[in-house]
């Protein structure tokens, strides 16, 4: 802690003259440092609060300026930041927030839904498992609100091992029906989960209790792996492909990975991030990116899949540079399992006929299999009416 006196008594003079000393603190705390053999460049955060007198105690001070260096180190470290009230505000958010996810994870407020992956023959292979939190109050919770929440609380864990459980429950069942036996599951895992001394085990475990059969179940990891403890990681990976289970790396292109790290990782895919995928058709840059991925998954024996596909133009573009499986809303959102069982169903009953004279046409169906160039949905959800040319296609309600 560093209190400076003597400072302007104007608030907005004041918190640049104490921006300057923290700017003067950064600068002398850069360097590098030898701790024993090992040279070592740290990083420093500072978090700055402002006071007049007594009006306010110590223990209240310090915590403001915490929550601001705590906002400094989130802002990717070696910054300054001043605190502010909403700071305090967000704060007490998350802390109730987490308060709830704690609640949650007791009394089994989670739900796993499903969002396909399709083939270039518009059949659904399988499905990532995205989590959706349905809270008492607060209706469906984003995954953007409370999944680095569980990550930072320490709770991803947890969660983690309860979607790989009911991740293989539904494999399990799926495999008793004929019409869906052949689908895969992705399941995201997350590095300190990935990590956990029990990993391995808990997820033969999972295999073994379920029935599940681990030629059907995919983890997807992110380039963030091959940071830390790679030796590590990859002795998990192959121990656990030795018993069928394949790996896929997600958001690949966006972590700035080390190709001599990638072509060690016993990997089955690679995964395109839907940021390339959203302007594949207008940036020269994202399409080259693109055609560089599915040109390097060939080079390795990787399948390439495309996550984000929203447009028929994407797809048909990714299908000519080589990419023959996709996700994304063009043929569907993430559903709860049993609409995703009927998606699966009518998707590949309709697959070889012609469109009937009714019109109608079901969600998953790609335009192009009936001689269409392109279709937009004009309604929320699954049902409504697709557009094609003059004509208007309608899509059914599945239940």
């Amino acid at each position: 802690m560093v209190l400076l006196k003597g400072l302007t008594s104007d608030a907005t003079c004041a918190a640049i003259e104490a921006r300057e000393v923290g700017d003067a603190i950064l600068q002398a705390c850069r360097g590098t440092y030898l701790l024993g053999d090992y040279e070592y460049d740290g990083t420093t955060s500072i978090g700055i609060t402002l006071f007049r007198g007594k009006q306010d105690d110590a223990d209240e001070l310090l915590k403001r300026a915490d929550l601001a260096m705590y906002r400094a180190k989130a802002l990717g470290r070696n910054a300054i930041c001043l605190f502010d009230p909403a700071m305090e505000s967000a704060a007490a958010s998350r802390a109730a927030l987490l308060s709830d996810l704690r609640r949650a994870l007791q009394n089994h407020e989670f739900e796993l839904h499903y969002q396909p992956q399709m083939d270039s023959d518009g059949r659904v292979t399988g499905g990532e498992a995205l989590t959706r939190w349905r809270h008492a109050q607060r209706g469906m919770v984003p995954p953007s609100e409370f999944i680095a929440l569980a990550e930072s609380a320490g709770l991803i864990v947890e969660l983690g091992q309860w979607v790989l459980e009911t991740a293989c429950r539904q494999l399990a069942e799926w495999a008793r029906q004929p019409q869906l036996e052949n689908l895969t599951v992705a399941i995201n895992v997350s590095i300190r989960q990935f990590l956990d001394g029990r990993f391995a085990q808990l997820v033969e475990k999972a295999i073994r209790e379920s029935g599940a059969d681990p030629q059907r179940l995919k983890l997807e990891i992110t380039e963030s792996f091959m940071i830390e403890r790679a030796n590590e990681i990859i002795a998990k990976m192959e121990a656990l492909k030795s018993i069928g289970i394949g790996f896929s790396l997600d958001d690949f292109g966006t972590g700035f990975s080390s190709l001599s790290q990638l072509k060690r990782l016993p990997l089955d895919q690679l995964k395109i991030d839907q940021s390339f995928v959203r302007d594949v058709l207008n940036g020269v840059k994202d399409a080259s990116i693109v055609r560089a991925i599915i040109a390097l998954g060939r080079s390795l024996n990787l399948l390439v899949i495309a996550e984000g596909v929203e447009t028929e133009e994407q797809r048909k573009f990714l299908e000519g540079l080589g990419c023959f499986a996709f996700q994304g809303y063009l043929f569907s959102p993430a559903l709860s399992a049993p609409l995703f069982e009927n998606f699966v169903k009518e998707t590949h009953r309709l697959k070889d006929r012609p469109l009937p004279e009714n019109g109608i046409l079901f969600p998953g169906q790609p335009c192009g299999d009936y001689g269409l160039e392109s279709a937009s949905i004009e309604a929320e959800g699954l049902a409504g009416s697709w557009t094609v040319g003059n004509a208007v296609v309608r899509v059914p309600t599945i239940t």
